[in-house]
């Protein structure tokens, strides 16, 4: 197994903890991420520093929020020695931009900032603090209806406010949803809006948390999400409904009137019609009389007489 495979192991176990509340054997995991020589490409890519931290968060343990404190500190000195003074001031100039996200989310290294604050002297100006992220953080763009769509993803991430318990930047994610679907379009035409409503909608749906919950957590790629049809989208209650529906619209025309009878016999319930055609089936036993189907040749109704 290579190293990124093993760090996206540990961090989706750390966040099914977090979402069971349960910590118990957290303390192993994260003994084992201090033993793997981490590298930024594999920070970025499993977002392992937002599971910890969602962990450190959640557990009362001392020890597990000292470590859990210790690797985030280790990781973000990391981060800090890959990016350059520049590449800082950059950073700062695009969340101090006029076009802002309406939303903001908890950053993830928060609580890391807050306790150095203390060291700051007193007058001091006060950081943004979505300027100081675990990772890099994503540009704003220049066309403003690609910012409205990112807004509006980052509203419907943090519905119900699962993102504060699992930690993560509900902008961030937002934005590589939203510039996976834009590379794929190519422009903010209809498609790219139809697609981005769709999203939106089904990360919002109340009844759908599950969905909301895997993509904060990472279980479902920003790639994925983009991607993804509505019937995969969907709840388990809307799957089982459209499942049923299928099997009865199945069942409907196995009922086929080829071959049936036409008749004035029988007047249909529906449009009271007397176009109608019928089929007998022995569907019990021998001694029993015939089943008989009657379809509306008019309206298509059925129904049947035993």
């Amino acid at each position: 197994m290579t190293k990124n495979k093993e760090v996206e192991r540990i961090a989706k176990k750390l966040d099914k903890m977090v979402q069971r509340k349960k910590t118990e054997g957290a303390l192993d995991m994260l003994k084992e991420l201090k033993n793997i020589n981490m590298s930024l490409e594999t920070l970025q890519s499993t977002r392992v520093g937002m599971s910890v931290n969602a962990l450190r968060k959640q557990s009362s343990d001392e020890e597990i929020q000292t470590l859990a404190k210790f690797l985030i500190k280790s990781w973000k000195k990391l981060l800090d020695g890959s990016e350059g003074k520049s590449d800082e001031k950059e950073s700062k100039k695009e969340v101090d931009s006029p076009v802002k996200p309406s939303s903001t989310s908890k950053d993830p290294c928060s609580a890391e900032k807050s306790s150095k604050k203390a060291d700051e002297p007193p007058n001091s100006p006060t950081k943004p603090t979505s300027a100081v992220t675990c990772f890099p953080p994503t540009a704003i763009t220049s066309d403003n209806v690609r910012n409205k769509c990112r807004e509006l993803l980052v509203a419907a991430l943090q519905t119900d406010g699962d993102y504060k318990t699992i930690g993560v930047s509900c902008e961030h994610l937002a934005a590589e949803i939203e510039d996976q679907i834009y590379n794929e379009f190519k422009s903010t035409d209809m498609k790219y809006k139809t697609r981005l409503r769709s999203r939106i909608s089904n990360l919002k749906d109340q009844k759908n948390p599950d969905l909301r919950r895997n993509v904060l957590c990472g279980n479902i790629s920003a790639q994925r999400i983009a991607s993804m049809s509505a019937e995969e989208m969907a709840s388990a209650e809307l799957k089982q409904i459209r499942e049923a529906l299928t099997k009865e619209s199945i069942r409907e025309h196995q009922l086929s009137k080829v071959g049936g009878t036409e008749t004035d016999m029988f007047v249909c319930g529906k449009c009271h019609g007397k176009n109608c055609s019928y089929t007998q089936v022995q569907t019990r036993s021998a001694d029993e009389p015939m089943t008989t189907f009657v379809v509306c040749n008019g309206c298509g109704d059925r129904w049947k007489f035993c």
